[in-house]
């Protein structure tokens, strides 16, 4: 029993490992779309509808500021 199960590994084993295998492939195909027919319907879709979402409205988080002469002053100042 031991020898059967054995040759028969064997063999399983021998039948993956026969050889490389090579893929070729086609190195140019030429299609010719004049001559290709497609089938379908045409017509204009029924009813379109766009369902209404909510607007979300955001927030400036930055403080308001009416000019920014001071920052600008003493950056060039740091730059100096």
């Amino acid at each position: 029993m031991k020898k059967a199960l054995f040759l028969l590994i064997v063999v399983s084993l021998s039948a993956f490992s026969q050889g490389k295998v090579t893929y070729k492939y086609k190195k140019y195909e030429k299609f010719d779309f004049e001559t290709m027919d497609i089938g379908g319907e045409l017509g204009a879709p029924g009813d379109l509808s766009i369902a209404p979402r909510y607007q979300k409205k955001f927030t400036n988080e930055l403080p308001y500021r009416k000019n920014f002469n001071d920052m600008i002053r003493n950056s060039i100042e740091r730059i100096r």
